[in-house]
This record gives C-alpha cells, structure tokens and sequence, in this order.
C-alpha cells in the first residue's frame, strides 16, 4: 500500500529532486541575462537608432490618442497613447535574447553530437599478397607431411 504523503510531502519532494534546482538557477541566470539584454537595447542600440533617425527618442516614440488635461498648471486627466517605441525596445530586447538561447542551445546540441557519435571502425586489415598466400599453403602442406 502506498505511503500517503501529505500536499507539503509531496511539495519537499519536487523541491529535493535535482531539475528543480537546476531550474532555479536557470531562471535566476535568466533574470540577469534578461537586464543585460535590455541594457544593450536601452542604452547601445536605442541611442544609435534615435541618432539615424535625426535624435529622436526611441522610447519616446508614440501615438496620442487622448491628450492631457491640464487646469492651472496642475494635469487632472493624464494622456493616453500607445507607445510603440517601447513596444519596439521590448521586441528587439527578446529577439536578443532569443538569439543568444538558440546559440547556446545550438552549441550544446552540437557538443552532444561529438559525443554520441561512434567511433570511426578500424579499416579491415589488408589482404595478404600472392606469396604470403603461397607462402603459408607451402607451410600447411608441410605440418602435414
């Protein structure tokens, strides 16, 4: 009969196994990798972009659909718009990190091949010539007299 475990026993024993550990780090890596990425789009690539397109903000890039209310100075209502250039940002910073995961994968796949792949069979040794072949009748003959 089965040991029942209680939902916590069952909790202990997922966390103990050793994928989820492994799986922890990968996410924390992740998350470190993830604010790299988005340092390389925020401030490497934006900039660049903002300067071919005559120094325009990238981030700031956006479509107004409702603008701000504002009554003596003080804003009451804040606009409302779709900003599309932080939209671009976020897919340039996951293409990023897309790439660099296929690349990693890419390499890993490739490190498994080299070692399933078997080794190369040892060529057949070569026939023996003509006067070996003689060679060892003459032999034989002879054990048999």
């Amino acid at each position: 009969m089965k040991e029942k475990k209680g939902f916590f026993g069952e909790f202990k024993e997922f966390i103990a196994r050793g994928n989820v550990m492994d799986m922890a780090v990968g996410v924390i890596i992740g998350g470190a990798f993830g604010k790299i990425s988005t340092s390389l789009v925020n401030d490497v690539i934006m900039p660049g972009i903002s300067m071919l397109t005559g120094g325009v903000d990238f981030s700031g890039w956006k479509l107004v659909l409702k603008e701000a209310v504002i009554e003596n100075g003080e804003e009451i209502a804040a606009a409302v718009s779709i900003n599309y250039g932080n939209f671009l940002a976020t897919i340039l910073d996951f293409l990023i990190i897309a790439f660099a995961v296929f690349c990693l994968i890419k390499g890993i796949n490739t490190l498994h091949r080299k070692k399933e792949e078997p080794a190369p069979e040892p060529a057949p040794e070569p026939e023996p010539s003509a006067e070996e072949k003689l060679l060892t009748e003459i032999r034989d003959l002879l054990k048999k007299v």
